[in-house]
């Protein structure tokens, strides 16, 4: 295929569209939206793919917010990956503004360089990241049907090619005992914060015999309401992690068993609420890894050793890792900072970070085009895919 785009062309490209880049980053730094709410954010996105030829989807899998922007036409389609949502009180403290921008940055530096009918370039605005809805919603309405890779990159304190993520389970726990006076009347009373209480005791004891990669942490939703009632309601609320949907739900198993027996000990009656959404582990794919480690190298961008394994959480992009060839590289926006904190929130909007958006727009850019441009690479990805595990 002819009229490849060479990487002067493309850093160019990334160079022009930086104020633009800027005004994603600073609008939605400036005006966080919370998970499923993200209009101001969706607006802006859409409307800059309007402007630049895109075809818009709103509304995508029953998500106001959901969107699919779509440019260009034939083999490969490649996915870029917008996610938009903000914290609860801390705002864009895990950097969805400088994804956004880096994901539109490279949909429209393809859009603008790629000769007619070599690839179709798809833009997803994944609304919920931070819920774990978003991508999960979207893979079973079947909007990534017909995808064959999917990218995007997410600003960290290192730039980090690969890094792994674990899978997640979601679990609330409900007692109901009955309320008593507290000190007239106590063998009157079933204790559901006793329940509570007995089940965090429980998965404490538990840790001891768990495996290294799994983690159990959380928290009291319902305690009761007032010291001299024995609490008629208790509730809680869990997440579980491990490095494989298998050792998860085994574990998820055994923190269940904790609430029974709690429930058991106490008298108590107990209800249990899972999530169906799951949210998958990552699955690494070392071929399609490498490109993006050769377009760094060509841009003279240094990785970082930090240990692939180390310091992992959690994402509904580990879902659409297991559904379509993925990757989810780290640009770096400033050392010694960690995420879901007020000092990562802060460097979004810092020099670092606007280059950071300007960096991942320009690799992701890359990266497509080297696979759009070399058949027997995307052969490769596709067949890693399909035996990995």
């Amino acid at each position: 295929m002819s009229n490849r785009p060479n990487i002067e062309q493309v850093v160019a490209a990334a160079k022009s569209l930086a104020p633009e880049l800027l005004r994603i980053v600073r609008e939605l730094y400036d005006a966080p939206e919370l998970p499923l709410m993200e209009k101001k954010a969706a607006a802006l996105l859409t409307g800059m793919l309007r402007n630049n030829g895109f075809e818009i989807k709103q509304g995508v899998a029953g998500m106001e917010t959901a969107f699919i922007g779509t440019s260009g036409s034939g083999s490969p389609s490649i996915a870029l990956i917008a996610e938009m949502d903000g914290l609860p009180g801390l705002g864009h403290a895990c950097g969805h503004n400088i994804i956004a921008a880096a994901s539109i940055g490279a949909a429209l530096i393809l859009n603008k360089l790629l000769p007619a009918g070599s690839a179709t370039i798809r833009i997803f605005g994944t609304p919920a990241e931070e819920l774990g809805i978003g991508k999960i919603e979207m893979i079973k309405a079947g909007c990534f049907e017909g995808t064959d890779f999917a990218m995007m990159v997410h600003p960290s304190s290192k730039r980090q090619v690969i890094k792994h993520f674990l899978g997640l389970a979601k679990v609330r726990f409900t007692f109901h005992g009955r309320a008593a006076h507290a000190a007239a009347y106590p063998e009157d009373g079933v204790n559901a914060l006793d329940a509570v209480i007995q089940t965090f005791n429980s998965v404490n004891a538990m840790r001891q015999q768990t495996r290294q990669d799994v983690r159990i942490h959380g928290i009291i939703t319902d305690g009761g309401v007032a010291p001299n009632i024995i609490p008629a309601r208790g509730s809680c609320y869990f997440y579980v992690r491990a490095d494989d949907l298998k050792e998860l739900e085994r574990s998820k198993e055994r923190l269940i068993s904790c609430a029974k027996a709690a429930g058991l000990a106490t008298g108590c009656t107990l209800e249990i609420e899972e999530d169906p959404r799951i949210i998958a582990p990552m699955k690494i794919l070392p071929a399609f890894y490498r490109i993006y480690s050769e377009q760094l190298a060509l841009l003279g961008l240094e990785e970082s050793e930090a240990p692939q394994d180390k310091n992992k959480g959690s994402s509904d992009i580990g879902n659409l890792s297991q559904t379509v060839p993925t990757i989810h590289p780290h640009v770096p926006i400033g050392e010694g900072i960690n995420i879901h904190t007020e000092g990562f929130a802060a460097a979004t909007v810092s020099k670092r970070g606007e280059l950071a958006a300007e960096e991942g727009a320009t690799a992701l850019a890359l990266t497509a085009i080297e696979l759009i441009f070399s058949p027997a690479r995307r052969a490769d990805i596709s067949k890693e895919f399909r035996e990995s595990a």
